[in-house]
């Protein structure tokens, strides 16, 4: 039976104080007017029978305003006939705002003004389009109750009927929350095609055995222009790659799956699933760039985690060594040539002296060196290298070299750039061993920015402009692919037991990185590999252009007498080399005041202010570091000289002692000769 409806609005007719307040007022001034008139007499009738129409006009036009407002001037037809619905029916807005409901549709949805949530982004607003079309539009709302199917039709252009079916009937059928359900690919069209993400709709409710009823062109272009329509979503996944994927869609887990294409399976691409009714809509990202990227940041991101590693290590290792060195230096003047034990201690020298080269090589791929950089003509310096090379390959291997045309100046250390090509040189040499010699080839040329991308170069912080390329390629194996990926970590070797350290091309990364450079390997399978460095062309600037060639001065020749005099302040946190040091510079006539860290120097110089001849510090220390203690100690050491030592390169701490006059480095591991030599040069240049 029908139920009874409240026509007016959502709840009835409710008393309106503000029509109430206006009427009362408007009927006491209607009434104030009169009082006059009457008391007035008969001549002044016609005044108030036109009062009387003026009030008529009014009450009649707030009626017309008010009937407007209510009815907005539309028939009952449509209420009577919700009254006359067994269902849950309600009359709507094409905004979703309710009109009028009957009892059925307000146990069911309860009164809001408004139509429930639909299920599914856009359903509500598509089904609405749909009976605005003259359709029949459906889609499930969410009840008091649960969730059920609601029917819309159009009565007019502004006014829908929205009827509730019931449970069993809504539970009979399984409509997609889209319009037209029989129509699917109508959404996909208007959403993705053209999104630059595959999209692909799933005819089925299992993702893994459903038929693809319709893909964008993106897809197409995933799998080579063919069209897949009607196969699984395994067709356009790698077979291994979708095993994976198969068993992570079926255990329920969230976010993308990451996924290879079968077309190519170097191409990787993110799926996504998502319900689209009956079925399922199928998202394949590419993001092959995407982790190429990532893979190369993480790389980027290991080597100089490896590198701040190195470093570390080396620099602990050469104050180690420094306390080797200096120890031996002492034992030697006890034990002169024809002593038994010297030919002892010279052969514990020179294992020393290789692992400092070591440590050197450390140093030189964590990029903390000491270099000196000058401007060198490409051309000269692997025409240098090259008959060095010749003596170090042997008879079954052929050196071939190519100049290019109009070679450019690099600035770089001339010695670490020798270093590096003579590295490449032998392990292209070793890698001909077993297949009996061949050719190593080496290639210096001037590219183009462009030219040079094209041949691997890819630093994107570089200036545009020319660019300097040496190659070196061999006619060897080449490089396996899982080989490639480690060749610049330090210690990573191929070569037996015994045969090779692994810093070899660690070392040449160090060197090109610290020359501004690039280095680039391409090694396909069987045919060899090559080595490009990349180094940004060097252009001296007027001044440098137009002063004349500096005269070379002889070398200054080296302290014979080592003796000297003076009060040498001698700060280093390593005991071992703190106290050896001193002993020895003692022992040839220097007074030396010791402190193991910054803070007890700065004490020890305030002490002696004014009586310190020279300062010599560690540059790293706990606490106070070397270039702090000497701006704090500056006032006590008046004009003396500093001479700072350290495992780390110059280049580390250069920067904080640009307004520091007599400052000299001197690097670790030390000998006393060295350390003597540069002490008394010091103090007489002061």
């Amino acid at each position: 039976m029908a139920q009874p409806l409240e026509l007016d609005g959502r709840k009835g007719r409710r008393f309106d104080p503000l029509a109430a307040a206006v009427a009362l007022f408007f009927t006491l001034a209607v009434l104030f007017a009169i009082y006059p008139a009457l008391r007035a007499g008969p001549a002044n009738m016609g005044g108030i029978l036109l009062l009387l129409g003026l009030v008529g006009v009014v009450f009649f036009a707030v009626l017309a305003l008010r009937a407007a407002r209510d009815g907005g001037g539309e028939s009952a037809e449509p209420v009577l006939l919700m009254g006359a619905l067994d269902e849950p029916a309600a009359l709507v807005t094409q905004d979703g705002r309710i009109l009028v409901a009957n009892l059925a549709w307000d146990r069911l949805a309860g009164d809001s003004p408004r139509l429930p949530k639909a299920q599914g982004p856009g359903a509500l607003f598509a089904a609405l389009n749909a009976a605005r079309r003259g359709e029949t539009g459906a889609a499930r709302l969410e009840t008091l109750i649960d969730t059920r199917e609601a029917v819309f039709t159009s009565l007019d252009a502004r006014r829908f009927l929205v009827r509730f079916k019931p449970p069993q009937t809504a539970a009979a059928t399984a409509p997609a929350p889209l319009v037209e359900a029989a129509q699917p690919a109508t959404p996909l069209d208007a959403i993705a095609a053209a999104a630059p993400f595959g999209a692909a709709l799933l005819d089925g409710a299992d993702p893994l055995t459903a038929p693809i009823g319709q893909v964008n062109p993106a897809i197409r272009a995933m799998t080579g222009g063919a069209d897949p329509t009607g196969a699984g979503l395994a067709s356009l996944i790698e077979a291994n790659s979708w095993a994976e994927a198969a068993a992570r869609i079926t255990q329920g887990r969230e976010g993308p799956v990451e996924v290879r294409l079968a077309h190519d399976p170097s191409r990787i691409a993110h799926l996504y699933l998502t319900r689209n009714g009956g079925g399922f809509v199928a998202y394949l990202v590419d993001v092959s760039e995407q982790k190429q990227i990532e893979l190369q940041l993480a790389q980027s991101e290991k080597m100089r985690a490896i590198g701040q590693l190195a470093g570390g290590v080396a620099h602990d290792f050469n104050n180690l060594l420094t306390a080797i060195q200096l120890r031996l230096d002492e034992l030697l003047q006890r034990h002169s040539v024809g002593d038994p034990s010297h030919e002892g201690l010279i052969e514990i020298r020179q294992t020393s002296l290789r692992a400092a080269d070591l440590v050197r090589k450390l140093l030189t791929h964590a990029r903390k060196q000491t270099v000196q950089r000058q401007a060198l003509e490409l051309g000269e310096v692997i025409s240098e290298i090259e008959v060095l090379l010749r003596r170090v390959l042997r008879e079954d291997v052929r050196l071939e070299t190519d100049y290019g045309r109009n070679l450019p100046v690099v600035r770089a250390d001339k010695s670490e750039l020798e270093t590096a090509v003579m590295n490449l040189a032998v392990n292209a040499r070793d890698a001909m061993r077993a297949q009996g010699g061949g050719v190593v080839r080496i290639r210096t040329a001037r590219l183009t920015h462009d030219e040079a991308k094209s041949l691997g170069y890819a630093d994107d912080q570089a200036a545009s402009g020319d660019v300097a390329m040496i190659e070196v390629s061999d006619t060897g194996p080449g490089i396996p692919p899982d080989v490639m990926k480690n060749i610049f970590v330090p210690f990573f070797t191929t070569k037996p037991v015994g045969e090779g350290t692994g810093l070899g091309l660690a070392t040449v990364y160090g060197i090109v990185k610290q020359a501004d450079g690039w280095i680039h390997v391409d090694s396909p399978p069987g045919k060899g590999a090559s080595f490009r460095i990349f180094l940004p062309v060097y252009t001296p600037s007027e001044t440098e252009a137009a002063a004349p060639a500096p005269v070379v001065a002889p070398p200054r020749p080296a302290a014979r007498d080592l003796s000297g005099a003076g009060r040498i302040l001698f700060v280093e946190d390593e005991d071992a080399v703190r106290t050896v040091a001193a002993r020895l510079l003692r022992a040839r006539g220097y007074e030396v005041i010791e402190a193991a860290d910054g803070e007890e120097a700065l004490v020890l110089a305030e002490e002696h202010a004014g009586q310190i001849d020279l300062l010599i510090s560690d540059v790293i220390m706990p606490g106070m570091d070397g270039p702090t203690l000497l701006k704090k100690a500056r006032g006590f050491l008046g004009d003396a000289p500093v001479m700072f030592i350290s495992g780390y390169a110059e280049a580390e701490f250069s920067d904080l002692l640009e307004d520091e006059p007599d400052v000299t480095f001197l690097p670790k591991p030390l000998d006393i000769k060295t350390l003597a030599e540069r002490v008394k040069q010091q103090l007489q240049a002061a």
